[in-house]
């Protein structure tokens, strides 16, 4: 297969310093919403780099399940590979990609845990079912097949569903907080001359520069 010649013209949009404004966060607001009224597929979608003890970088898709006072928030398995690699450096990426929109917004910054009443909070909010492979699953283990899942996973749905248990979040399982330090927007563009911004926190105040593509 040539994939070389794989190429497409961006048309759809520009983006300036006079309508992009001076807060990074209101602007991710105004293109999320934008992405969520244009049908984009999963528009809270986003891919979290974390770094391994040893250095190397792993990325996975997540999705963003709130976003307060410029932080950005997602939940997960403390104990899966992002959990551990969070623990020994508290510090990230998100990348989300809209290519509908011809639009992306890269996020670095600080990570923190959420207070266990808003992981207990949201945990409770999720679908039965889902509660209940959170409980089945011990992230990133290695596992014999799939039928283990699905054995356990409709054990465990016959027996709380007998006994109507509560599903209560499990302490291994829980949110995160993203407080970003610097986050760049980039809106394709014709002749591959894209349209990037990038703001950064200085002394508490975002910083905006355009950067060449």
């Amino acid at each position: 297969m040539n994939i070389s010649s794989i190429r497409k013209n961006y048309l759809k949009d520009h983006l300036n310093e006079q309508e992009a404004g001076d807060d990074p966060i209101a602007l991710f607001g105004n293109w999320l919403d934008d992405a969520v009224k244009s049908g984009v597929c999963e528009p809270t979608a986003m891919v979290l780099s974390t770094i391994s003890p040893e250095g190397y970088p792993s990325s996975r898709v997540v999705l963003l399940k709130g976003l307060d006072n410029g932080r950005l928030h997602f939940y997960t398995n403390y104990t899966s590979n992002k959990g551990r690699h969070l623990n020994e450096n508290p510090r990230a990426s998100l990348l989300f990609f809209w290519g509908e929109l011809e639009r992306q917004v890269r996020f670095e910054g600080a990570v923190t845990k959420l207070p266990a009443a808003d992981s207990d909070e949201y945990f409770l909010s999720r679908p039965y079912e889902s509660r209940i492979g959170a409980l089945v699953s011990r992230q990133s283990s290695v596992v014999v097949g799939r039928e283990d899942l699905d054995r356990e996973f409709a054990r465990l749905f016959e027996r709380m569903k007998s006994n109507q248990e509560e599903i209560i979040r499990p302490e291994y399982w829980g949110g995160y907080a993203l407080d970003p330090l610097s986050v760049e927007f980039w809106q394709g563009r014709a002749n591959r001359l894209h349209d990037r911004l990038r703001y950064t926190m200085t002394k508490n105040n975002w910083v905006r520069e355009r950067l060449s593509p």
